[in-house]
């Protein structure tokens, strides 16, 4: 059994050696967790992302896929030949999210008031 490439050795990761500072540069941006959390809510189409309530562009939307990709969080496959369309669905390094989006949303249950208590 061979093993899997990891693609976030291969990342440059030159701000610090500390294990926050490294994944806030794979999803600490502004859209990176929001995608993560449409593929956990199913989504897994370009035109679904954008459906979604915060209004992501197009032009960042396709940038954040192709960085998530990249990092091995989301995988991209190929459903229409003819254009080529694809869909996004998490690896298994995208998976292990899960905790980590669950964690943000019980502390803005608790410390934000008017979020969603329907979220998850």
């Amino acid at each position: 059994m061979s093993k899997r490439k990891n693609p976030l050795k291969e990342m440059s990761f030159q701000r610090s050696g500390c294990p926050l500072a490294c994944a806030l540069d794979v999803i600490g941006d502004k859209w990176s967790l929001l995608i993560v959390r449409d593929l956990f809510f199913g989504k897994h189409r370009f035109s679904e992302f954008q459906s979604s309530d915060e209004g992501i562009t197009t032009n960042i939307l396709a940038e954040r896929l192709t960085r998530l990709e990249r990092a091995g969080l989301v995988e991209k496959r190929l459903y229409q030949k003819r254009p080529p369309r694809y869909e996004y669905h998490l690896s298994e390094s995208g998976h292990a999210l899960r905790p980590i989006l669950k964690t943000y949303v019980t502390w803005a249950r608790t410390h934000i008031p008017g979020t969603d208590a329907s979220a998850e």
